[in-house]
């Protein structure tokens, strides 16, 4: 086997439909949950020798996978060694794979302000970060001062604020594995903190539609007006293609029924971004990454 001795985090031909929310795809060729670093330096060896793909997959917020599925590795850092969360002072560092959520309810209870108004934002501070995260008041990459990356050659370094670069939605962070961030935060009364966050939670939900069908929204705002706005200045709200549809109340997310692949949503994409672009001279900039 191409991965001899790491058989019990690694796995064959995983669907890839329970990892996103999308709830679509196919299977990964490949599917591996190291439980520590040294497992993951040896992932990264094989297929670095072995000339392999590799994917690192976070929340699955941001992440629509092909019915073909995904050919080589995708690696998920789900284990305990990946997600750990502590405070130091008026600083909090986190795993790559802690979930995001996690990490504002810990600096919330622990009186540290900043970082409550990402409450709702879905994923992994690993994702959140490369992606700067952020609402209406400001992003994550505002309070980052230091992460420590994996590259593709297994090499693990450490960058600090001097080297780091927060633009809109994007950084310049573009090493293989984001394995921690640490964020500087103010101190603030934690019971003052939890009021604002459950306010800011409200705003975020209102923001965001209702539904048990995967969901996801697709693209960026930007230019001053947002996707939203364009898709429906366009007329294109409730525009379906097969069994994907365009949210009637929040036209940049798209709704997946049941009997929906992955080719309907990236034709729906495709239609969405043409007719935009055609009516009103905007390049809709995609905020959710094929596979």
């Amino acid at each position: 086997m191409l991965f001899e001795g790491l058989e019990h985090i690694v796995r064959e031909q995983e669907p890839m439909a329970r990892y996103t929310w999308f709830r679509l795809g196919g299977a990964a060729e490949y599917f591996a949950e190291p439980t520590n670093r040294t497992e993951l330096l040896q992932i990264i060896e094989i297929c670095r020798t072995e000339d392999i793909p590799i994917r690192m997959l976070g929340g699955g917020s941001k992440v629509l996978v092909r019915d073909e599925g995904v050919p080589g590795v995708v690696v998920r850092l789900s284990a305990p060694a990946f997600c750990e969360i502590t405070v130091n002072d008026a600083q909090i560092t986190a795993g790559g794979g802690a979930r995001l959520g996690h990490l504002v309810s810990t600096a919330v209870r622990d009186g540290l302000s900043g970082l409550e108004q990402l409450v709702g934002i879905p994923g992994t501070v690993g994702g959140a970060v490369r992606g700067n995260v952020g609402a209406n008041h400001g992003d994550i990459g505002q309070y980052t001062i230091q992460v420590e990356v994996l590259t593709r050659a297994g090499d693990i370094k450490t960058r600090d604020r001097s080297e780091l670069r927060f633009a809109y939605r994007k950084t310049n962070i573009d090493e293989l594995v984001l394995l921690s961030a640490t964020f500087a935060l103010e101190r603030e009364e934690p019971h003052a903190l939890a009021k604002r966050m459950q306010k800011l939670w409200i705003l975020q939900k209102a923001a965001q539609p209702d539904g048990n069908f995967g969901m996801g929204a697709i693209f960026k705002d930007s230019g001053g007006s947002t996707a939203a706005s364009l898709i429906e200045q366009a007329g294109l709200k409730g525009t379906r293609v097969g069994d994907a549809k365009v949210n009637d109340r929040h036209p940049n997310f798209i709704e997946v029924h049941p009997g929906a692949s992955a080719q309907d949503v990236i034709r729906l994409i495709d239609l969405l971004r043409t007719r935009v672009f055609e009516q009103l001279g905007v390049e809709l900039e995609q905020d959710v990454e094929i596979w």
